[in-house]
């Protein structure tokens, strides 16, 4: 059975990290919003069996509620 990453080792973008990526999504036009969604799902894409990281979700996780905030 496989195991869960440890999650004092897991690779995350600190609070400073996302306040500074909201912060630039809020600034970029909306197809430069449509294009690092595009690259942010590419990223997180299942290939086989390798998971996303976390650091991989989040950018994905944060232009998603950029969007719905948007509408």
């Amino acid at each position: 059975m496989a195991r869960r990453p440890d999650r004092d080792e897991a690779d995350i973008l600190s609070e400073k990290d996302l306040n500074e990526l909201r912060h630039n999504l809020a600034h970029l036009s909306i197809q430069a919003v449509r294009d690092f969604y595009d690259q942010a799902h590419r990223d997180c894409r299942l290939i086989y069996h390798r998971l996303p990281s976390p650091k991989q979700m989040q950018p994905l996780v944060q232009v998603w509620e950029a969007a719905m905030e948007v509408r």
